[in-house]
């Protein structure tokens, strides 16, 4: 089954434009489903993928018999580009001698691409992002009702101003909103996932993405004998998820020195499986400068590492969920954050920077009342904000101060 992805109407939008599109994810989030259905809605155009060895020597060996071949077409998609170890080369080759040509790749491996692509294409590419489905994505196949329900409701929390409009929520609304975010949150974003029939079957294919791919993928990159102390990498990250990495402490239970280590962190961000996120500041003799915190593109993946999927009013860990929810929305949307931390370990999630302004964003399980959190109250007091939010499980207000400026207090899934 087919979910409709945000990004189908922004590469239809860039079709008509020179540039070769390059669309990058992690393997299994839908990549060759959305290019096979953009490609079977256009004419004279052809679907190819370099897992096909034959193409693949085609295009690496005879360039000019491959442009002989398809040279009748007007868009050529070519799946698992990573594979061209001349790609790049030969991309750059088509662009400057057909340029009536659209070309559009996919590849999962964000290190590949830029290595056998990207850097031979400056000025004749643009790059776009497919990651695991984002909520309202998944809402959308889940809950096609609800999801109606939930765009109408989320359009009243609109920016008008540089302010947001805030309107109560019917109860039963946000249970049944808090119920699929439970499950979003549990079994992640995986298309496959999501359409599974069964909490087995959504286990299963959860095995088989992180045995299969994401091991895989990283032991032929590092070229490694055995994946077992990388696998308990992963873990050792998926318990942290939302903490400050401690590189000492992950040496010491990893069993990698610390080059090693770094260099395998930068491999799992490159192959989409975890984020750091950088700290904000200002002042580096109070606030922490270096240490990053870690998210997980995928909290399904991250639960499959744990060998944990209880529901999260049962989990000690559902604040770092929530969390890495939050962020896996901004990232989605193509937000960059950073975090805010103070020597006295004061902490506020995420630092938003748009232009001259700073939004400070803080999340929360359960909230009774529209108190300021220490944490936010103590960075709101150091650093000038109109406006912060504290994200939460039900709680829908506005506080209005002179001395802080607004905070909106806001349902997690609104993000």
């Amino acid at each position: 089954m087919y979910i409709k992805r945000k990004l189908e109407d922004k590469i239809l939008q860039y079709l008509p434009e020179k540039e070769i599109l390059a669309i990058v994810g992690p393997r299994q989030s839908g990549k060759t489903t959305l290019l096979k259905k953009i490609q079977e809605s256009l004419k004279d155009s052809i679907f190819l993928t370099f897992e096909d060895i034959e193409t693949l020597e085609l295009f690496e060996k005879d360039i000019k018999g491959f442009i002989k071949r398809y040279q009748d077409f007007k868009y050529i998609f070519v799946d698992e580009f990573q594979y061209a170890k001349a790609g790049g080369k030969n991309l750059k080759y088509l662009f400057d001698t057909f340029p009536g040509l659209k070309i559009i790749i996919s590849g999962s491996s964000a290190i590949d691409l830029t290595v056998k692509a990207i850097k031979f294409l400056v000025g004749r590419i643009f790059v776009m992002e497919l990651y695991q489905l984002d909520f309202s994505e998944y809402l959308s196949h889940s809950d096609p009702e609800l999801f109606k329900i939930f765009s109408r409701a989320t359009k009243n929390f609109s920016l008008v101003r540089n302010e947001l409009n805030v309107e109560e929520v019917d109860p039963e609304v946000k249970r049944r909103l808090n119920y699929r975010l439970n499950e979003f949150i549990i079994w992640g974003g995986y298309p496959r996932v999501a359409t599974a029939a069964n909490e087995e079957l959504k286990k299963e294919i959860l095995k088989n993405i992180y045995n299969t791919y994401f091991l895989r993928d990283i032991r032929d990159t590092l070229g490694l004998v055995d994946d077992f102390r990388l696998s308990k990498l992963i873990e050792l990250l998926s318990a942290e998820s939302g903490q400050l990495v401690d590189y000492n402490e992950l040496s010491k239970l990893s069993g990698y020195d610390f080059r090693t280590l770094k260099k395998y962190i930068n491999i799992l961000e490159k192959t989409f499986i975890c984020r750091t996120v950088r700290p904000y500041y200002k002042n580096r003799r109070t606030e922490i400068i270096k240490n990053p915190k870690i998210y997980f593109f995928d909290t399904g993946l991250r639960n499959y590492s744990l060998g944990d999927f209880n529901e999260l009013a049962n989990r000690k860990d559902k604040g770092s969920l929530y969390e890495n929810f939050i962020f896996n929305q901004l990232l989605k949307s193509g937000v960059a954050a950073n975090y805010w931390r103070n020597k006295s370990k004061v902490e506020v999630d995420f630092i938003i920077r748009q232009a001259d302004q700073i939004l400070p964003i803080e999340v929360k399980s359960d909230m009774k009342d529209n108190n300021l959190p220490p944490s936010l109250k103590t960075f709101l007091n150091l650093y000038e904000c109109k406006q912060s939010i504290v994200a939460n499980v039900n709680l829908i207000d506005v506080r209005k101060s002179d001395d802080v400026g607004k905070i909106y207090f806001l349902p997690h899934w609104v993000f």
